[in-house]
């Protein structure tokens, strides 16, 4: 069957040049690479070819309209909001995305994340730095309270491939853990969100964005948790009110806070989750999922997911519109 010409529009959010790209180049039949693209360069570069590959350069109903040769949308995440699904659907575009690459990575970020702050690890590295540890008259420095997970409760909002691969590694660290129904999503044999925010020490968010979840956390369901409870979010920042979250680290009744998302990104000047004074805070820049392993398992599914458009694979079919 013959080959389609494909169009990577944004290829540098994914490879950083320690990647392996020959499976993508031999899926198609031709392979353009952008480092990135702006809006205005959008149909020009996409001109010519039959598939085109994003990240997140958005294609939308004016571009399909503009792009008549275009066949096949490739996006190399699994989140759909920068394609207009409907509209493909309409001109018969296919679209594939990308599933369970970043699993192993996200998890262990979310472990780490926990790690970090139960074991207060910012807080002693920045006092070897300052000198304290080197002033001390004892041999070890302990001026800040260390807890373990052992015995501690985790719950889970979002128990997909990535949720359960959060809670099979907590469990190892010997955590409960208890998986919470996701708002706008009741499930008969788990506990609502209020009725779950009381019951757990630390609190692991791994849903998507929709409008039932956008700032599902926000200034109630915070005063739900437990003084002294950690948040960690690897899902999506819509889903925490910023602002709320960032009242409760300072009344100090939130215990902690990890985050590798934000509402915007990258974030904008003001962002409150940014101030440099927030007590026990850690946001990593939505680098979770961007292990090297990870990102070349999404330049796998990209082959698959080509090859399959093109009615000559036999991956697994990820096709969502």
């Amino acid at each position: 069957m013959k080959k389609l010409s494909a169009v990577f529009l944004d290829h540098a959010s994914l490879d950083q040049g320690d990647l392996n790209l020959q499976v993508l180049h031999e899926a198609a039949g031709q392979l353009s690479l952008y480092p990135a693209t702006t809006p205005d360069q959008v149909v020009e570069r996409i001109a010519g070819h039959q598939v085109v590959i994003t990240n997140k350069v958005v294609i939308d109903e004016q571009v399909m309209q503009a792009c008549p040769g275009l066949q096949l949308i490739l996006i190399a995440a699994t989140g759909t909001n920068n394609v207009d699904l409907q509209a493909a659907r309409q001109r018969g575009i296919a679209v594939y995305n990308c599933q369970g690459y970043g699993t192993p990575s996200v998890a262990q970020h979310s472990l780490m994340l926990m790690l970090v702050l139960i074991t207060r690890f910012e807080s002693y590295r920045r006092a070897v730095r300052d000198g304290a540890w080197q002033r001390s008259t004892q041999f070890c420095l302990l001026d800040y309270p260390i807890g373990e997970l052992a015995g501690r409760t985790l719950g889970i909002l979002g128990y997909g491939e990535l949720g359960q691969e959060v809670g099979r590694l907590a469990r190892a660290f010997g955590m409960q853990v208890v998986v919470g129904a996701v708002p706008g999503r009741p499930h008969p044999e788990r506990p609502s969100l209020e009725a779950l925010l009381p019951r757990v020490d630390i609190l692991s968010l791994h849903c998507p964005l929709t409008d039932s979840t956008r700032n599902m956390i926000g200034r109630n369901e915070l005063a739900l948790m437990k003084p002294g409870s950690l948040l960690i979010n690897t899902g999506r920042g819509g889903l925490v009110d910023e602002q709320a979250l960032v009242d409760s680290l300072r009344s100090g009744h939130l215990g902690g806070a990890g985050f590798d998302v934000l509402t915007t990104e990258p974030p904008a000047a003001g962002n409150p989750l940014l101030a440099d004074d927030l007590p026990n805070l850690v946001v990593t820049p939505h680098s979770a999922w961007g292990s090297r392993e990870a990102r070349q398992r999404i330049v796998g599914q990209l082959a698959e997911n080509l090859l399959h458009a093109a009615g000559s694979g036999t991956g697994p079919a990820r096709r969502v519109a």
